[in-house]
Parts: C-alpha cells; structure tokens; sequence
C-alpha cells in the first residue's frame, strides 16, 4: 500500500468536498466585507452625511455580520461530515489490506503501535481534507479576491498587498518547517512508540513488579512520554511562531499601505473611506491567508501518519503467508457440512522472513474420531503445522481436505472446519457469555452453560456469579487452564469437524497438566471430530490414537 493510496482514500469526493469549500469562501468573504463595510461606514459616519447614504453599509455590516456566523456553522457541518464520511471507507480500506496478512505477517509489529497505526493515524487523514486542502483553496481564493479589490481602489496598494501575502506565505513556511517541521514529521512516530511502551508497561506490569522491574519500565516509560511531549511542545512553537510572522506583516503591509494612500487622498476620486479600506481589508487577508503555512504544517503530519499506515500494510504479501487467488476468493461454501478427513503429504513450512523451513516434511492423516499427538522439541515445527492447518502460513507439498486441494478452497472455508485453540488463547474484556457469543451468536444461555459443563468450568461459572462475569482484559482474572477451557468451549460451541489445540498446558501448572489435557480431549470427543494435540510434554497413550513425531 502506497502512502498516496492512503491519502487518496482519505479525500471526499467533489459532490461532498465542493460544499464546504464553497461555504467556506463565502463566511470567508463575509469576514472580510464586515470589516470593509464597518471602516467604510465608520469613517463616512464622521462625514456626517444624510442617513441615506449610510443606510446601505449599516444593512450590509449586518448581513456580513450574520453571514460570516452562519456560514461558518454551516461549512463546520458540511465539511466534516465529508471527511468523517471517508473514515469507514479508509479503515476498512485499511483492514481489507490487513487481513491476507495476518496474523503471521504482522509478527513485527508491536500492539500498541499496530494500534495507534489504526485508530491514532487513520484519525489523522481526516486532516488531510480539512486542514491542508480546503484551507489552502479558501485562503487563496479568498486573498486573490481581496487583492483585485484593493488593486481597483489603489493599484500600489494592491500591488504592495499582493507582495506581503507572497512574503508571508514564504516566510511563515520556512519559519514553520524550520522551527517545528521535524516535530510534526516525527509525531506520528513517537506516539505509536508511547502507545506500544504504554501497553507492554501495562500488559507485563504483575511481572515487572514481581521482579522489581517496575520502576526502571516507568522511567523508560516517562522518557518516552517526555520526547512526546517535546515534540508538541516543538509544534506548537512553530505555530505561534509563523501566526506572529503573519500579524508582523500584515502590521508592516497596512504602515505601507497608509503612507502610500494617504498623499492620495482626493485624486481620482479616492477619500477617506477608500483609505481606511485599503488599510483595513489587508489584516482580514492576513488573518485568512496565515491558514496556508499552517497547512503546510498540518500536510507534514497527515503525510507522517500515512506513511506509518502504509508502511504496515505491505504492497505485496509476504512470502509464506497464503493468498487468495480471485477465483477461489468467488467460491461460496465447497465443502459439505459434516465429518471430513485431512491428508498432509511431504507438507515443509516457514515462517514469513526466515530464510529456512520451521517444519519440514510432515505427512498426517485425519480421520472423523481421530486423536493425533504431535510431540517434539520447542523449534521441531508444532505451532507451525497447526498455522498451516488453519492456512495462516503456506506450504509446500500436498494438503487435502475431502480430497481437495485447500489451495482450491477460500481460506474462510478451511477455517470453518478447522478450528485452532492458541497456546495463549485471547479472552476479550467482556463477560463469559460475550466471551463465548462470538463463536456462535445465536446461543442461548443454556447451550453456553451446557457446553461450560462439558469442559468442566460449570461449578466455577456458577461460583463466579454465572455467565455475567468478567474475565478481565485479556483473560486477567481466569488461570492459565480455565483460559484453555474457554477457548475449547468456544470451539465446540462453533462445531469443528477438525479441531487443533497448541500446547494446551503451556500456561498450567505440571501438576495440573495431564488433568487438563485428560479433559479437554473428553469434552472434545465425538466421533464425527478429529482432534490434533500438540505437546512437547508426554501425553497418556490411552488418550490418543496416533503420534507425529517432528524434530
């Protein structure tokens, strides 16, 4: 994914974007034809003319009055909505791009910041439209507008107007990137890095304390907060920086504007009125055109986070992570709902970047009722074969289901019949039942309890007060085994015809292992269900009916 692919996504189109820059123009101009109207009516008022001709500018600094409000109110609406309407369109964009790839092909990225890439940075681009290019079209159309005028009613004074907004422009980019161009590159950068800091700090922080870890990870944590914060700091001095370059011009411009106007005055019809136009309109043209170095500011930022965002989502998907060809992607459900069979021949893998096989030339055969142990040392291929199971990673070799090739198959239809429980299982922070709904949303609450039965946590769900109990975030107030049985009731809960538990007793404690694994290969027997174990601990022989050695 291309950083312009990101941006370009993150632009309303014409229908939707062209409102609130024609509003926009429009409260623009107001501003500036109340400030206009108020000088021309202040001064001609001193003349004392006959209230008929002051009549006309008292109605006009009123409409400007309410115009400059009321547009801007509007052009709030119309224009954020067209760029919070591209937000769905881009994260979807976003996770479309995402999901080929996961989960093998993001093991470099930390949660945190994968996290601030998808919520933080995509927040960002709705800037893009806001900040940076509805900005730069009002501004300009606006001071374009404002010189013609000036021009007509003092062509020097025209002339100098045109040169200050050029000098400003100028200037208050340069001072702009100068001063907080680094800062505003950086930003996006240094808050993915919070974010991901923050989360390890709070995701490990019973082992940091436990090992007296804590107050050293908080220092490193606050060092990270404190270049954060430099940054925004760096920002924002850029800001006032180039907002005061701005007001010192438009106060130098209206200096030179009253020395030329003034020996003017009474030829060609120029008076006092025309004068304090021309000395007056230039801060309005000012104060809208100093929008366009911000812009500039705000571009660096938008361009930042969409870099970070592409940067994750590579152009191409990584070699050994499989892909969808459009023709299978098109497929519907091809296999029969019911018993199937596996057959692995010769099946080798790696994982995406590393350079030799993690599994090498495993052949299985699956049968309905089938119990298959795969032991081996840690690094022998055991979590490999089960991603390759439920196709997170690719092979070589021969792998069918039924007889077919699972390349033939869409992904979604491999994993409908073949489900994988982690070593580390994800529990959501939410209660049991939400815990267990996501496997199969039209259960009610007697088939959850019954299923919690049948893995052995029913007297404990009743002891915690029943299914609205917590879990804590990511399973924090369940051990390590009744984390594994949740995950085994969510996956008889989808109905696997083929089912695979990783390490089932990674996270239990040794006495407590053989227990654990006795069960959850009771609860999952059927004689329609095969069940891959994979353990690098010994396992009954009763308990299974085949072994795969790896390693």
């Amino acid at each position: 994914m291309k950083r312009a692919e990101v941006i370009r996504l993150a632009q309303p189109s014409l229908r939707r974007f062209v409102p609130g820059v024609v509003l926009g123009l429009i409260s623009a101009l107001c501003a500036v034809g109340l400030l206009a109207t108020s000088a021309f009516l202040i001064t001609k008022a001193a003349e004392q003319p006959p209230i008929l001709y002051l009549s006309a500018a008292m109605v006009a600094v009123r409409a400007f009055a309410l115009g400059r409000a009321a547009f801007r109110y509007i052009e709030r609406l119309a224009s954020h909505d067209a760029a919070f309407a591209t937000m769905p369109g881009l994260r979807v964009g976003v996770y479309e791009r995402l999901v080929p790839v996961s989960p093998d092909g993001l093991g470099r990225s930390r949660r945190g910041d994968l996290l601030t890439r998808l919520v933080s940075d995509v927040d960002e681009q709705q800037n893009f439209p806001l900040r940076v290019v509805q900005p730069l079209v009002v501004s300009g159309l606006t001071a374009l507008a404002i010189v013609v005028v000036v021009w007509l009613l003092l062509p020097a004074a025209g002339l100098v107007l045109l040169i200050g907004l050029v000098l400003a422009a100028v200037l208050g980019t340069a001072v702009n990137s100068w001063v907080s161009g680094r800062a505003e590159r950086s930003l996006a950068g240094l808050r993915g890095r919070y974010q991901a800091d923050l989360a390890d700090y709070l995701g490990s922080l019973d082992t940091l304390v436990a090992y007296g870890a804590a107050p050293a990870a908080r220092a490193a944590l606050a060092e990270s907060d404190a270049r954060l914060t430099s940054a925004q700091v760096r920002r924002s001095v850029g800001a006032g920086a180039t907002t005061a370059l701005v007001s010192l011009t438009a106060g130098a411009v209206t200096v030179v504007v009253l020395l030329l106007g003034i020996p003017s005055l009474g030829q060609g019809g120029f008076e006092g009125p025309a004068l304090a136009v021309v000395a007056l309109v230039p801060m309005a043209a000012f104060e809208v055109f100093g929008m366009i170095p911000l812009a500039w500011g705000a571009w660096r930022q938008v361009a930042a986070s969409a870099e970070r965002i592409a940067s994750v989502v590579p152009d191409a998907v990584p070699e050994g992570v499989p892909v969808d060809s459009a023709e299978v992607t098109a497929l519907q459900q091809v296999l029969p709902p019911g018993p199937i069979t596996v057959q692995l021949r010769d099946v080798s893998a790696r994982w995406p970047g590393a350079s030799t096989d993690a599994l090498t030339g495993a052949s299985v055969d699956l049968a309905p009722g089938d119990r298959l142990l795969v032991r081996g040392p840690s690094g022998s291929g055991k979590t490999t074969l089960a991603h390759v199971l439920v196709r997170f990673l690719d092979f070589t070799g021969s792998f069918t289901i039924d007889g077919v090739d699972v390349r033939e198959l869409p992904q979604d239809e491999v994993r409908r019949v073949i489900g994988l429980c982690e070593q580390r299982p994800y529990l959501f922070d939410d209660d049991i039942r939400q815990n267990l709904l996501f496997a199969r949303d039209t259960a009610t609450d007697d088939e959850l309890l019954a299923v919690l039965e049948r893995v052995g946590l029913g007297e404990w769900v009743r002891s915690r007060g029943g299914l609205a109990a917590r879990v804590g975030e990511r399973g924090a107030l369940v051990s390590g085994g009744q984390a594994q049985r949740l995950a085994l009731a969510r996956a008889l809960l989808a109905g696997f015809p083929v089912l695979v538990l990783d390490e089932p007793t990674a996270n239990v404690d040794p006495d407590r292992a053989d227990a654990l694994v006795a069960d959850l290969l009771a609860a999952a027997a059927d004689s329609a269900r095969a069940v891959v174990l994979i353990s690098h601990t010994p396992v009954p022989a009763h308990l299974v009916t085949a072994t795969l050695s790896l390693g």
